[in-house]
């Protein structure tokens, strides 16, 4: 029991840190990459500069009436 509590607690973790970085950094190119030959393999992927661009724009201009 203890064993699994544990477990579950450093997948937690890593789901934070995960989030963490994504708020930070920007969602990873490689995951993405990985996301799209997993389940969208007749697509194109994005280059990098566009999949950056995507995001920035996702990010700041979510028009959602952000004061800073």
């Amino acid at each position: 029991m203890l064993k699994q509590a544990a477990a579950q607690l450093l997948q937690a973790g890593r789901y934070m840190a995960r989030g963490v970085h994504q708020q930070m950094v920007g969602a990873d190119y490689g995951a993405y990459l990985a996301h799209m030959a997993r389940t969208h393999p007749d697509q194109a992927p994005l280059n990098y500069e566009d999949f950056f661009r995507q995001r920035q724009e996702a990010r700041f201009n979510s028009g959602t009436g952000r004061c800073c």
